[in-house]
């Protein structure tokens, strides 16, 4: 019976141990043997072994009851939200700094995240105001010339969880199926499932004012333009100033800075600023901005929206398209799973051309509540949804997605021509 030698975690034969070479030198065969440590191999007695890979630390569990293990690479902590999810390929940190995403979980149906890192030009307000961030795989490296530090050191520097390598193609066939699910994300392993289930079952985003915490606290002045380096569409500007008040129900920036860029002057108001006040700033026109939430939560921006109505032209964008459906006398309906990505198509009734657009909204306007005279202009073509209104009679345009394209396509950056178009009209009949 052959002997064996012991070797580092394996068993290797004699036979392989001492194995016959040829002696080039003598013409003959030679014997070289292979001697090996029978000693076993040691490990530390005391203190830790890292692993060389994160375990499964964190929990997404669905008000469902449907339980996902993930790994956690932002914030520690426990959160509950309304899950999400976004189809956007790209612009994930423009996502996370869009105050339209206050009190959402978002879920990135792009399976690699992260390969961009983060970098100070790309945010589109001060903060993250999103929940968490919910994927299926997180990059382990960055390649980008901008990129300043990671995503990962990014959310924990935000206090923001994150968490990855979930089954995110499945859970987005479960909101797809059932709507979006409130669920709560945890790193805590005292807590059951149970408990967090109960936490999930427990909480309801529809019906509460998201647009108070997002909103800026007095009024400021915009100055800044859309960088040279990335602007684009620069034709039909009559290079005239415009001074247009906007109306921060969570806006982000980009608008602002497609606006600058148009030539308008812009003075940005908090979302409770009073119409009178307003008025007698004087303006050419007003934005009413996207912002998150139910609209049906915040009442009182309705009513600034119908005192400023027919006074002076108003464009409102996503959470102020909505706003301006209500103040016109329709209503405003929860979607199933809503809008979130860069990549829908809608149709311009008044061209018949197709627009491939950015969205992010969880409600929508019922175009068959709104008065005569209100000409739905634009159509989702995934669901035939309303995706944006016009009202001739009080100087009204307003619509459904993001025009400014930050992140998504720029198909809909006219719409800030027509904004000023609509001004200009307006100031030759007065």
């Amino acid at each position: 019976m052959a002997m064996a030698t012991r070797t580092l975690g394996f068993v290797l034969p004699t036979s392989l141990s001492s194995q016959p070479s040829f002696d080039r030198r003598g013409g003959g065969f030679r014997v070289s043997v292979i001697r090996c440590s029978t000693s076993p191999l040691t490990f530390p007695t005391s203190g830790v072994v890292e692993k060389p890979w994160t375990s499964y630390n964190a929990r997404l569990v669905l008000e469902d009851g449907s339980i996902w293990p993930a790994k956690s690479f932002g914030a520690p902590g426990t959160r509950i939200a309304e899950l999400v999810f976004n189809t956007s390929l790209t612009g994930y940190q423009e996502i996370l700094t869009d105050p339209s995403y206050a009190g959402q979980f978002v879920l990135m149906t792009n399976p690699q995240i992260g390969n961009t890192g983060v970098n100070p030009d790309d945010e589109e307000s001060g903060q993250c105001f999103l929940t968490g961030l919910v994927i299926r795989n997180l990059s382990i490296s960055t390649s980008n010339w901008r990129c300043t530090k990671t995503l990962a050191d990014y959310l924990t520097e935000r206090n923001i969880m994150g968490v990855y390598d979930l089954d995110t193609r499945a859970i987005t066939r479960r909101l797809r199926e059932d709507g979006s699910l409130i669920g709560v994300l945890t790193t805590e392993q005292s807590k059951t499932d149970d408990e967090l289930l109960q936490m999930s079952r427990s909480w309801d985003i529809v019906g509460i004012d998201l647009i108070s915490d997002v909103s800026c606290k007095s009024p400021y002045e915009w100055v800044d333009k859309t960088n040279p380096e990335w602007d684009f569409n620069t034709n039909s500007r009559d290079g005239k100033s415009y001074k247009v008040i906007a109306y921060d129900f969570g806006i982000k920036q980009n608008i602002l800075r497609r606006l600058s860029s148009y030539g308008c002057q812009i003075t940005v108001v908090p979302s409770t600023w009073p119409a009178s006040e307003a008025l007698k700033m004087n303006p050419d026109g007003i934005l009413f901005s996207n912002g998150p939430g139910d609209p049906s939560a915040v009442p009182y921006a309705v009513e600034t929206v119908k005192e400023l109505l027919g006074k002076v032209p108003v464009y409102g964008i996503c959470m102020g398209h909505q706003l301006l459906g209500q103040a016109l006398g329709g209503k405003t309906f929860k979607m199933k799973f809503g809008h979130h990505g860069g990549n829908h198509p809608v149709r311009n009734n008044r061209t018949g051309q197709v627009e491939i657009s950015a969205q992010n909204h969880n409600y929508a306007v019922d175009p068959a509540s709104l008065p005569g005279g209100v000409e739905v202009t634009h159509v989702n073509l995934n669901d035939g949804s309303c995706a944006g209104l016009s009202f001739p009679a009080m100087n009204v345009m307003s619509l459904q997605y993001h025009p400014e394209a930050s992140p998504g396509p720029h198909d809909s950056d006219n719409a800030f021509r027509e904004f000023i178009e609509l001004m200009k009209r307006s100031k030759q009949s007065s």
